[in-house]
């Protein structure tokens, strides 16, 4: 549990980071449509980078793997215009947390803002099974209630995602 009366949001500390020195994550569920891509690059265009992306910095390899903002730094990578303006910089905030907890604020950073793919939440919710995490962890975490978790479970087919769990078949 972190010291509230200490803590300093990452905003706070934005940073211009070469987008090279950038890479999508493995599991961001987010989807947008061509259309709002496009609106996107336009209100980068028009108003300029308003929102950082949230990273984690990996030391190992001197890279920023992205948490949240994909699109907005995909559009630095495919708009030339605007690569070019912002001399190939991305203004990023960076926190340290682990994996499970990055996958989570991924999905809150997310849901805060609209839909996903199915699959991709599915599979995310199958990761974080097999990382250990608790349905109650998960629910918690990234804000999904009971039967939307369920729901998950069962698309994904994976037995093992229901191995904290007691059945059996009623007799007849």
């Amino acid at each position: 549990m972190q010291d509230s009366r200490n803590f300093l949001s990452p905003v706070y500390n934005v940073s211009p980071v070469p987008v090279e020195k950038i890479r999508a994550n493995a599991y961001n569920p987010n989807v947008v449509a061509p259309p709002e891509m496009e609106l996107l690059e336009l209100s980068i265009w028009e108003d300029g980078y308003t929102m950082p992306c949230v990273c984690y910095y990996l030391p190992e390899e001197d890279l920023y793997e992205l948490v949240d903002g994909f699109h907005r730094y995909l559009i630095m990578k495919t708009s030339k215009r605007i690569y070019e303006r912002e001399k190939g910089f991305l203004p990023v905030t960076v926190i340290n947390k682990d994996l499970s907890n990055r996958m989570a604020s991924t999905i809150r950073h997310n849901r805060a803002r609209g839909t996903h793919s199915i699959e991709l939440m599915t599979n995310i919710v199958a990761e974080l099974k097999k990382a250990g995490m608790s349905d109650a962890w998960i629910m918690n975490k990234i804000g999904m209630d009971k039967d939307e978790l369920l729901r998950f479970k069962q698309i994904s087919g994976l037995a093992a995602l229901f191995a904290d769990k007691d059945f059996s078949i009623p007799e007849r």
